[in-house]
């Protein structure tokens, strides 16, 4: 049996029929233990399955007269063009009905999954193109924090306020607006004596009370999210589950007391 961590991929890995069989016993005692991927997995099978009926018969659909000629002479490599341009229609509807999911929400995001995952995969981004050791990291410095959540505030039309997080023993270095979808979002980078980096990345988003965690891929960065009060928020860092939770926890509260305020 498999000893090793298991992650965001080992769940699509899982749902395609492509996890060894050695690791499947590891792998549901691991989504046991882990709750909230649990769920994701759920809701990605619930995805497949609606996919799978979107594009249910499109492979028993005739081949257009267009490319009949094709493949009657064997310049379409006979049935291999035949399976090959069913599989291209599948793959096509499928991105189609994805894209239109995407859209429906009302935030114009492309074919990557529910906000929350979009959201996530963001912050995670921000935080591998920003680390805290260059100089440019950021582009307002975090000595003159009014000045910091005002700039970051006015172009991102949310009430940023940088949350202290001095007691968990994270210096705030900066921030920076980056692209967020059609919106802007907010970037706050944060490091401790140890050279942890901590990122909060913040942009306007549906949603209400929707919250939970994603890793990318094993070994790499966490993200923990929230969706409420009109924005949407992902702490990203290296750190161990129980630091990440505790970070998180005070400064979600902080954010939630500014919006409020």
């Amino acid at each position: 049996m498999s000893d090793r961590p298991f992650g965001e991929r080992d769940i699509h890995m899982a749902l395609d029929g492509e996890l060894p069989i050695e690791e499947r016993g590891q792998f549901e005692a691991w989504l046991e233990a882990n709750p909230e991927m649990k769920v994701r997995s759920e809701r990605l099978a619930d995805d497949i399955a609606e996919l799978r009926k979107a594009v249910a018969g499109v492979v028993d659909e005739p081949l257009p007269d267009r490319l009949t000629t094709l493949v009657k002479s064997g310049r379409g490599a006979g049935a291999a063009t035949w399976w090959n341009w069913k599989a291209a229609a599948a793959a096509a509807a499928i991105f189609v009905v994805g894209g239109i999911a995407g859209y429906v929400t009302g935030t114009g995001l492309p074919f990557a999954g529910r906000q929350e995952e979009w959201l996530a995969e963001q912050a995670i981004g921000a935080y591998a193109t920003y680390p805290a050791d260059l100089p440019h990291t950021v582009e307002v410095g975090g000595d003159d924090k009014d000045y910091l959540d005002g700039w970051l505030s006015k172009r991102t039309g949310l009430k940023v306020v940088a949350p202290d997080l001095t007691g968990q023993g994270f210096e705030l270095l900066g921030g920076r607006v980056l692209p967020g979808g059609n919106l802007p979002a907010a970037l706050l980078v944060y490091k401790d004596q140890a050279g942890n980096q901590l990122s909060i990345y913040m942009t306007p988003q549906p949603g209400n009370n929707i919250r939970g965690t994603y890793t990318a891929e094993a070994g790499g960065p966490n993200a923990i999210y929230w969706l409420n009060k009109g924005f949407g928020c992902a702490i990203v860092s290296n750190l161990s589950q129980d630091q990440m939770r505790d970070v998180a926890r005070n400064a979600w509260r902080q954010l939630l007391a500014a919006a409020e305020a």
